[in-house]
């Protein structure tokens, strides 16, 4: 379940509540886009709340459920300092993180908050490089033209051995060929694939060359994937021109069986309207799918 990202502000005690839903229903993994603001449609100004303080908060309120950004902009933190920020969370959470890293995409928020815009995909490589050395070994001696981490040790650790999981959130060539011989899986957004089984096929095909290039064993990297699904009292999403898909709960369970069998092994929901009664009314398209 992918939590409100800009869709309307919503205060903290109702995020826990929704959290808490979707663990009480049954859903496997909780995300939180990691954005500072947006320039909306009718010429106001709306952001999230900070994604990795909200991740500690959510991991201390909830208990089985998986959580994580989708997905991390390295830009923007020092990028050994993510990756205390992600062992940190890791612990709180008791091990129920998934760490989605990209290169960040929105402009406005990068110059509003006086960070870097340009080379972000150099950027990304050597912020990248340093949070998965200290997530996956706990030390990195890196010196770079836009980072660097002299000596340095992630204590204490994450707390499960290795790391939390790795996720890529692109698809480009570029980013692909930096993060592939390494990450446990990738993801891509539901406007990115048509928000269809067949057009995630087709790209899903696309990133397991690549990955089998790079190295990887076929289906080592595990395909991820957001789809958008509207409920009754759904309004539009921003940023969302691509049909979401509607229905009943059985044709909800349909769709994320058809996704699953194109080769993802994980799907975000993206649900408009995003409250909790939506989040408990996708609960009955879970029990479909235990059945």
């Amino acid at each position: 379940m992918q939590l409100p990202e800009i869709e309307r502000r919503v205060d903290w005690p109702e995020l826990v509540a929704m959290a808490q839903a979707a663990e009480g229903v049954g859903f496997d993994s909780l995300w939180v886009g990691d954005h500072l603001l947006y320039d909306m449609p009718d010429g106001t100004v709306r952001g999230p709340w900070e994604a990795w303080t909200s991740l500690a908060g959510l991991a201390a309120v909830t208990s089985r459920i998986e959580l994580g950004p989708l997905v991390a902009a390295t830009a923007f933190h020092n990028p050994a300092m993510l990756a205390k920020q992600a062992a940190t969370v890791d612990a709180i959470s008791g091990g129920r993180l998934i760490v989605g890293l990209g290169a960040g995409w929105n402009e406005r928020e990068f110059s509003a908050y006086g960070l870097p815009y340009d080379h972000r995909v150099g950027r990304f490589e050597e912020a990248f490089t340093i949070v998965r050395s200290l997530l996956r070994d706990g030390h990195v001696d890196f010196r770079g033209q836009y980072h660097q981490a002299v000596d340095c040790t992630l204590d204490p650790p994450p707390v499960r051995p290795g790391g939390p999981p790795l996720l890529l959130g692109s698809t480009g060539p570029r980013m692909l060929s930096i993060a592939l011989p390494h990450v446990d899986a990738w993801n891509i957004w539901w406007f990115n694939y048509g928000n269809t089984p067949e057009g995630f096929a087709a790209v899903r095909k696309q990133v397991e060359e690549a990955a089998v290039a790079a190295g990887r064993a076929p289906g080592e990297v595990s395909a991820t994937a957001a789809t958008m699904i509207r409920l009754p009292g759904g309004v539009g999403r921003p940023r969302g021109k691509t049909p979401p898909i509607e229905g009943t709960p059985s044709d909800i369970a349909e769709h994320i069986t058809a996704l699953a069998q194109a080769g993802a092994e994980h799907v975000q929901i993206v649900v408009d309207p995003i409250t909790v009664e939506s989040i408990e009314w996708l609960g009955q398209a879970l029990t479909i799918l235990d059945e």
